[in-house]
């Protein structure tokens, strides 16, 4: 089935998707024993200038995506497509929903981060005319997950 089967419908989050999204995130390899996703998922819907979709085949969760937006720059986060459901254009399907909810939201430029050992998600978002910029990411926890 390709991505622009009618089965394939991406709708805003709903609880009742909580662990299947979760699920997801750990077969996609995008949690880590520092960030609790169910705290994520928590804080995402506090959220009132964000979003958080997920995509459905039929009533299987195959995707999900969290858009943000601050006022000046949007964001990416847990971009996540079932494996078996890679290289149809579904994650392209999930950006361009975020991008046009940015769009509307009046947000002028999308920031992401890829981990740098990760060459195929950075490979994906350049087809999508991502491009590498010359900042650096930094960090602090102000409250632990653990």
């Amino acid at each position: 089935m390709d991505s622009k089967s009618t089965q394939d419908r991406v709708l805003p989050f709903e609880e009742r998707y909580r662990a299947d999204v979760i699920a997801l995130w750990e077969k996609c390899g995008l949690t880590r024993p520092w960030n609790d996703p169910d705290k994520d998922i928590d804080r995402k819907q506090t959220d009132e200038n964000g979003a958080f979709f997920v995509l459905l085949r039929g009533d299987r969760l195959i995707g999900s995506v969290m858009a943000g937006y601050d006022g000046h720059r949007g964001s990416i986060n847990y971009l996540s497509v079932d494996p078996e459901c890679q290289t149809v254009g579904l994650g392209k399907m999930l950006m361009s929903r975020c991008e046009a909810f940015l769009i509307a939201q009046g947000c002028p430029k999308i920031n992401l981060m890829v981990r740098q050992d990760n060459d195929k998600v950075l490979r994906f978002y350049e087809q999508l005319g991502y491009a590498e910029e010359s900042a650096v990411s930094l960090g602090k926890r102000l409250i632990p997950d653990i």
